[in-house]
């Protein structure tokens, strides 16, 4: 195959652009480009054609034409050797444009912008730059196209070596371009769909699902099946220590950092989950306090599990930790001292929370097979003092209130059936995930029983409401004096009435935190 004779460069980022460019001139090869990246090209001693002499048209409505020309897409797309094409692009003038290096106007970064206006956003809706990548895209038998910064060092590697590319490199870069592309429009599409939107609902008309491949997974939830990471993943992680992370553990110090950005403003509080549940959360004075009552709940299921922490984890807490078999620990940041301690752990991950995860998107989506998603709001909801309704003759007591306000932080975070016994610092008996909210509980004091936890004064919270009195009155033999649940039953007279029975203080919150 000939030479590549000459290139279309159009960049946003101008990322590498010069040293790749400089390469592009050692092989001979002439360089069309547009506005600001011709400036940028001549500034540093290049010779740059203009794309208004290449075509012959000037640029025009300011900046919006420029390349949507024939001698452009004439260029990259006729088939070389074809003899119909061949006498086509010889009767119109039309010279072959064999390599585009083009990235997009920042349409992404402007709407993520606060308060972007309208007339902004669509002022950075590439037009040109989408066509000219996809018509060098199809054409890829013959056009290199770059999208992608970082795929310049392979691309000026095989320009230097032969004056041309493989048509393997040319491939995967042609599938990079439709994939950038497809990604573009997806995110104008999803932002028209919430400027433009006349419905009650904020959730799009269509699903456009794109992210990037973070990083390969050895397996996913089993050896037998495959994984991978997509996604913006590093922008609020950053991994300091330790093996590769699985499938699970991603799942796992994700739900980690999700329960523990509950308590971001709190006195120092310290999360232990396992399979995304929380066994045990403390707070205390510092975070081996709160690590000494978050472990008390429970000394067994740990093992193996994700700690999470709402503040710079220190050496003292680090010690403590070091003493049980951990996979993940995820926090803000971590002491000089206690990266000491923990990094002679070689498995042991740890994880620097670089920004909230509630800063991502406000939406889940679940895949559920039968080539269908769920999509939904995350639930984001917090129920503050003057939100709960004290529902029962008795008000709850000071200590009470903070236990119940404690206690529903953690509660949305178990799976549902959700029971949770707590004081106001501390869970004391967790039980979740099972059929029967009854079950629950029976599990929740069980587990405190095993624990060597009183439960006397504790504070029972319920994810869903009671259906019959029955849950409630357990919790009560249990010693249980309050409980905060949402409300909503046929039955709630019977539960609050079973309250009053037994001397117990209620609050619904309206807010069902369901989990599966």
């Amino acid at each position: 195959m000939s030479k590549i004779q000459r290139a279309l460069i159009s960049v946003s980022d101008k990322t590498g652009l010069i040293p790749f460019a400089q390469i592009l001139a050692q092989a001979n090869i002439e360089i069309i480009s547009t506005g600001g990246t011709a400036k940028t090209l001549r500034e540093a001693g290049l010779k740059v054609k203009d794309i208004s002499e290449h075509t012959g048209f000037p640029e025009m409505l300011d900046g919006r034409v420029k390349t949507l020309h024939p001698k452009v897409h004439g260029g990259l797309l006729y088939i070389r050797g074809n003899e119909t094409h061949e006498s086509a692009v010889k009767s119109h003038g039309i010279a072959p444009i064999d390599l585009v290096v083009v990235n997009l106007y920042p349409f992404e970064q402007t709407v993520a912008k606060p308060n972007v206006s309208l007339h902004e956003a669509i002022e950075n809706i590439d037009i040109g730059g989408p066509s000219m990548l996809r018509s060098a895209a199809k054409n890829h038998d013959s056009v290199t196209v770059v999208v992608d910064p970082m795929d310049y060092s392979d691309v000026a590697k095989q320009i230097s070596a032969s004056g041309n590319t493989t048509l393997e490199l040319r491939r995967t870069l042609a599938a990079k371009v439709f994939t950038r592309t497809a990604a573009y429009d997806g995110a104008i599409a999803a932002h028209l769909q919430k400027e433009f939107k006349t419905a009650s609902s904020n959730l799009p008309t269509a699903l456009n699902l794109f992210a990037p491949l973070a990083q390969p997974l050895r397996y996913g939830e089993n050896p037998h099946q495959t994984a991978a990471l997509y996604g913006k993943f590093s922008e609020f992680f950053q991994q300091l220590h330790g093996k590769e992370l699985s499938y699970n553990n991603i799942l796992d110090l994700t739900a980690a950092a999700q329960l523990i950005s509950e308590f971001e403003k709190d006195a120092p509080t310290l999360a232990i989950l396992k399979h995304t549940n929380p066994c045990g959360v403390g707070q205390g004075n510092n975070l081996r306090e709160a690590w000494d009552k978050a472990f008390a709940t429970d000394k067994q299921a740990p093992f193996g599990g994700i700690i999470a922490t709402n503040k710079i984890l220190d050496g003292d807490c680090a010690n403590a930790i070091a003493e049980i078999f951990s996979e993940v620990i995820v926090a803000p940041d971590f002491s000089a001292e206690a990266l000491e301690i923990l990094q002679k752990k070689k498995n042991l991950r740890l994880m620097k929370i670089l920004k909230s995860p509630n800063e991502g998107s406000h939406f889940d989506v679940r895949s559920v097979g039968a080539d269908s998603f769920l999509m939904q709001e995350r639930d984001l909801k917090m129920v503050s003092r003057a939100e709960l309704k004290i529902v029962t003759k008795r008000q709850p007591t000071e200590a009470e209130l903070n236990a119940m306000l404690f206690g529903w932080r953690v509660v949305k975070h178990l799976k549902s059936n959700a029971i949770l016994y707590c004081s106001a610092d501390r869970t004391l008996g967790v039980g979740a995930g099972q059929m029967s909210r009854v079950d629950s509980s029976r599990i929740a004091v069980w587990k405190a029983g095993e624990a060597k936890l009183s439960l006397k004064g504790s504070v029972i919270c319920s994810d869903a409401f009671f259906p019959f009195p029955d849950g409630l009155i357990a919790a009560a033999e249990a010693g249980a004096t309050a409980a905060i649940q949402p409300g909503g039953s046929v039955k709630d007279a019977d539960v609050i009435a079973a309250a009053d029975e037994r001397n117990m203080a209620m609050a619904f919150t309206s807010v069902r935190h369901f989990r599966h």
